[in-house]
Order: C-alpha cells, then structure tokens, then sequence
C-alpha cells in the first residue's frame, strides 16, 4: 500500500489503487479542528472512501458531531432514527438480512444523500466485510461508443422497488421483498444514468437498486442495459474490500461509489450506525437536473 502524507500532518494510506484509504493521526468528534476537516474532506474527494481504524472512544454523540463537521446531516427517509439520536441509523443484520447487493443509498431521493458515515458496533468473529466500487473509474473505462450512450440515459428509481442491484437472475423478479410498508412515504425520482459530480466535475455512473427501469425502454431492456454497465463498475480493479473491527469508522462518497455487504457470517451478529449526509440534486451531462416522477411514468 503506498502512502503520502496532506499538509495537516496526517498519514493517508491507500488501500486500492483506484479507490479506498485509511487516514492515520486523527482522534473522530465534533471537534476537529477546521484545517483537519476540511483536509479530509478533500481526500474524500480523490480516494471516495476513507477509513479510521481504531476510534473506540466513539460513540453516537461524537459520530453525531463528526458528521456535523462532514455536512449536513439527515434522517432517513423510511427508517426510524436509533432511540436517542437525531439522526444516526442502527443497523444489525445477519447473513440472511445483509444488505448483501450492491447499491447507492437513497437514490430514489431527488438529492440523494452526498456521503455516509459508518462505524463498527459488534462485528462477526468472521466474515462480514465490506466492498466498495468506484463508479467515476467505472464511467472512464466504457467503450466510446457505450458512453456515449449512456450519456443520453436516464432511469426511474422508486423506494417501493429494488431490483437486487445485479440486474440479473431471480434477483429481479424478486421484488415484492423490498416493498416498504404502506405507512411508510414512497418516493420516485427519475436521474440521469450518467451525473456530473457536483465537487470534482467526474463523471460518475449512477445505478443501483432502486431503479425500475430506464426512460424509453422496458423492464427486460432496462435490465440487459445496466447488467453490463454493473459489470464495469463491479470490475475488480475498481473494487476494494474491508475487514472490519470494531471501533473502524469508513466514510464514503456516495454520489461517486457502490457499496455492498459480504454476507458470509451466518448468525454472528454484526452492528453499525450509520450517519447520512444530505446531497444536491444531480445534474446530467447536458445540465438537466433531477426531477420528482408522478403518474404514467413510473408504469
């Protein structure tokens, strides 16, 4: 792993050579100093994950406070908040309730969340990684041709279907799983395939679970279409993986990666919160922004 170090003295160590990094010398909470915080958001930006390891003197107020520091900070949208928190997510999963697909969180939203925070609770003895896939890469190594195409493309995304994120097999017929409860809010929001990142100016595929199909085409051509943009952005070269222990905080670009369980643990129990922080409306390549679907559309 190679490693360099930023002007505020810490040590950023890469984990891939496309994506991931561990940042050494920082203690997480809502105190850092501006110099140390704005350096870390913009390693953000060049490696899309960051990784603290270590910071056992975390808890939900300092995680609070840390991606206070970070952005704006939300609740999610169909989820109620950990007992006690504004807006921290408990999450506790076994092999079976993983969220073992690769996806983008809360796409389905019109501003989408721009980053996610995520600490280490109780972790399996085995198992239970993390991967992460960098979709800006992903975008640069289409063919011409395809990229110019999807360039055009746009999609449906809805909170009330998820299509398992591989786009294939039984995982798409596999729908009514994912239905959140009727009291729950439904959102459809149609983005383009292809947004212009708001910060770095990359272009970044934006895929992922919630899409229902793609504008102009139906549900089996959608389905051909983003099977193989996935298997561009799954490629191993635009992957990383992470063992985790507890007291690990990871931290990730959400506007420019996928992300996905490995659920290989069984029963062991495996614990995290997870902060969010709020997005801005993605824009196409041709300036067109996001906009909230209503009606025959969503058919």
């Amino acid at each position: 792993m190679s490693t360099a170090r930023i002007a505020t003295d810490l040590c950023i160590t890469l984990v891939a050579a496309r994506i991931g990094a561990v940042i050494e010398g920082v203690r997480i909470s809502g105190e850092l100093d501006d110099d140390i915080a704005a350096a870390i958001r913009a390693a953000l930006l060049r490696h899309k994950v960051l990784f603290f390891r270590g910071q056992h003197h975390v808890g939900d107020v300092e995680m609070e406070g840390f991606a206070q520091r970070m952005g704006d900070p939300i609740a999610h949208p169909t989820v109620a908040d950990t007992k006690g928190s504004k807006y921290l997510l408990n999450l506790v999963a076994t092999s079976a309730y993983a969220s073992s697909v690769w996806h983008t969180d809360l796409t389905f939203l019109p501003a989408y969340p721009a980053a996610s925070l995520i600490r280490a609770v109780e972790m399996p003895r085995t198992g239970g990684d993390t991967m992460w896939a960098n979709c800006a890469t992903a975008y640069l190594d289409l063919p011409d041709p395809l990229r110019a195409m999807v360039d055009q493309l746009w999609a449906f995304h809805s909170s009330e279907l998820d299509f398992d994120g591989d786009y294939s097999g039984e995982a798409w017929d596999k729908v009514e799983r994912y239905r959140h409860l009727p009291s729950q809010p439904v959102y459809h929001t149609e983005h383009p395939i292809v947004r212009v990142h708001p910060e770095t100016n990359e272009r970044v595929l934006l895929t992922g679970t919630y899409i229902k199909r793609l504008r102009g085409f139906d549900v089996h051509q959608s389905r051909q279409i983003l099977s193989l943009l996935q298997q561009y952005i799954t490629r191993p070269e635009n992957c990383m993986r992470w063992r985790w222990d507890v007291g690990d905080i990871a931290l990730w670009d959400n506007r420019a990666t996928q992300h996905r369980v490995v659920a290989d643990f069984g029963d062991q129990p495996r614990e995290m919160r997870r902060a969010t922080i709020s997005g801005t409306v993605p824009v196409s390549v041709d300036g067109e922004q996001s906009r909230v679907v209503t009606g025959p559309d969503l058919s």
